[in-house]
């Protein structure tokens, strides 16, 4: 690995753990090992270096998001991606970065957190419009409302589970949007997610 892709990862790391305003260039170069000089080369500044991770932390998100995208039954990708393993007690890496004031009120490092958030919106939207389509959901719904309920749901888990360092309330928050949307769904597709014990 470059030293620059080294920095980079170091940073994104950093900042999922610790957010940008908590991180130093000291800190970075502690962790990664890359001396000063080499750093300065490649960043310049520490913003330069924030918004490279940044870049990186989107690009590692979006792919999951885009498992919304893909082939088949779109009611299946949607509980697919409610279900899938997260590490809810570090949160979302795209997320966690709204949390950070010099990131929220710097328009250049918040751009691609915004970038990412409209990207999911898309994704879910396009699923839940298909959803609807093949009649697996009513379509009293509205996909775009509803899509911002889904994110607003998952990121809220992250935050519950953070608050009280159980990936429980997490777990719970995703199932229950499960169950809402089985509830919503025509009588043949009802089914509910078992409660964990």
């Amino acid at each position: 690995m470059s030293s620059r892709d080294l920095l980079v990862e170091t940073m994104s790391d950093l900042l999922w753990e610790r957010g940008y305003a908590d991180t130093s260039p000291r800190d970075v170069r502690q962790r990664s090992g890359v001396g000063q000089g080499s750093m300065y080369h490649h960043f310049p500044t520490k913003r330069d270096l924030a918004l490279a991770a940044l870049e990186r932390n989107v690009a590692d998100a979006l792919p999951a998001t885009s498992d919304l995208d893909g082939p088949g039954d779109p009611m299946a990708r949607i509980e697919a991606y409610l279900t899938r393993p997260r590490q809810a007690l570090k949160g979302c890496k795209v997320g966690r970065m709204t949390q950070d004031p010099q990131v929220r009120e710097d328009p250049v490092l918040l751009a691609p957190v915004a970038r990412a958030f409209a990207r999911a919106q898309v994704s879910w939207a396009g699923a839940l419009r298909e959803a609807i389509a093949t009649g697996q959901l009513p379509d009293s719904l509205d996909p775009e409302r509803l899509a911002h309920t889904l994110m607003a749901v998952i990121q809220g888990g992250y935050v519950l589970a953070i608050a009280q360092q159980d990936a429980a309330p997490f777990e719970d928050a995703c199932a229950g949007a499960l169950d809402l949307l089985r509830a919503a769904a025509p009588s043949t597709r009802k089914t509910t997610t078992p409660r964990r014990t």
